[in-house]
C-alpha cells in the first residue's frame, strides 16, 4: 500500500465528502477507493469513517488521521517545491516572531547583513513579550528565552544560554546603597518584570548555595527594555538578562548589585513547527543568530 497515496485519497474523500466524487477527482473507481480505505482501516485497527447510505462522517480516529494526513502531505508538497525551485536557495517570505527586547537588541542589528546577504527574500519581523500561536500566526520561526520549553508538537533547537543578573544604577546605588546580601532585597524597591516566572520570588544562586526571596516588587512591567530604563533612572533594583544589561553596564550607567549571586540561566530556544526539518531561509536565520549570540 502506497501510504502518501492512500493519505491523499483519504484527504479527499473527507473534503469531498463523497467516495464517487473522490474517485472522479483521482480519475479512478469509487470501488478502488473503497478498498484502499478498508485496507488501510484494517492496517490501523480501527475505523476511520463511518458510511450509511445517504451520510459519511469521520470517527475521532479519522479526524486524527486526516488532520496529521494533511499535515504530511502539506510538508511532502513544500520540499517538494523547494527542491524544484533549486535546492539552497533561500527565497520566499519568512516569518520570525521573538520577545521585544531580544528583538530589538539582537535580531534587529544583524538584519542588514542578513538582509544583503539574501535580496530575493521578504521578511516579517513580529514582536511580542507574550508567547503567540506560531502555527496560527503563520510565523517559520520563533525566538523564545525559556527555562525550559514545554512538551508539544513543534520542534525546539537550543541556540545559547543567557546571564540572569541584578542591577540598580549608580545614583540608586549611592542614594539608597546596596543590598548587603540576598535577604536584604526585601528592603529596596524592586522593578519586577510581569512576564517573569520570577516576578514575585527570586531564587538566586551564589556562595551560600541556593535561596529563594519572596517578593511583592511594587513596580511591574511587561517589557525588558522599559524596566532597564527605569533601573537607569534610578527607580530601584532589578534582573535583567544580558543581552539588555551588556550595553549599559558596559556604558557604567548600570552596576551589579550582589555581584556573587545571579537567577538561574534561561536558555534561547528556536522553534519551529516542521517536521521534517527547517527549510533554507530557516536556517540562514538562525546561521547569522548564532553568529550574533557568539559575538
Amino acid at each position: 500500500m502506497d501510504k502518501l497515496s492512500v493519505m491523499n485519497a483519504f484527504r479527499r474523500i473527507v473534503e469531498r465528502g463523497s467516495f464517487a466524487k473522490a474517485a472522479e477527482d483521482l480519475c479512478v473507481s469509487p470501488a478502488l477507493l473503497s478498498r484502499e480505505i478498508k485496507l488501510l482501516e484494517e492496517s490501523l485497527g480501527t475505523t476511520l469513517l463511518t458510511r450509511t447510505t445517504r451520510s459519511m462522517s469521520l470517527t475521532d480516529a479519522g479526524r486524527l488521521y486526516y488532520d496529521e494526513a494533511t499535515g504530511i502531505l502539506s510538508a511532502v508538497t513544500e520540499v517538494e517545491s523547494r527542491i524544484r525551485d533549486g535546492a539552497g536557495a533561500v527565497r520566499g517570505h519568512l516569518k520570525v516572531n521573538a520577545s521585544s527586547s531580544f528583538g530589538q537588541t539582537v535580531i534587529a542589528p544583524l538584519l542588514p547583513r542578513f538582509l544583503a546577504s539574501y535580496p530575493d527574500l521578504r521578511l516579517t519581523l513580529s514582536m511580542d513579550d507574550r508567547v503567540v500561536d506560531m502555527v496560527e500566526g503563520g510565523f517559520d520561526v520563533s525566538i523564545r528565552i525559556r527555562s525550559a520549553m514545554p512538551n508539544s508538537a513543534l520542534i525546539t533547537r537550543k541556540l545559547g544560554s543567557i546571564r540572569q543578573r541584578i542591577f540598580a544604577s549608580p545614583a540608586y546605588i549611592e542614594k539608597v546603597g546596596a543590598p548587603r546580601d540576598p535577604e536584604d532585597i526585601r528592603n529596596h524597591r524592586v522593578v519586577g518584570f510581569l512576564l517573569a516566572d520570577h516576578l514575585n520570588a527570586w531564587t538566586l544562586q551564589g556562595p551560600a548555595g541556593k535561596i529563594t526571596i519572596e517578593l511583592d516588587p511594587p513596580v511591574r512591567v511587561g517589557n525588558s527594555l522599559v524596566l532597564r530604563d527605569l533601573l537607569i533612572n534610578g527607580q530601584g533594583i532589578g534582573t535583567l538578562p544580558d543581552f539588555v544589561s551588556n550595553a549599559p553596564e558596559a556604558r557604567g550607567q548600570l552596576v551589579r548589585v550582589l555581584p556573587d549571586w545571579e537567577l538561574p540561566a534561561p536558555e534561547i530556544f528556536a522553534v519551529t513547527a516542521s517536521r521534517l526539518g527547517m527549510d533554507t531561509k530557516v536556517t540562514a536565520f538562525l546561521d547569522h543568530l548564532r553568529a550574533a549570540l557568539r559575538a
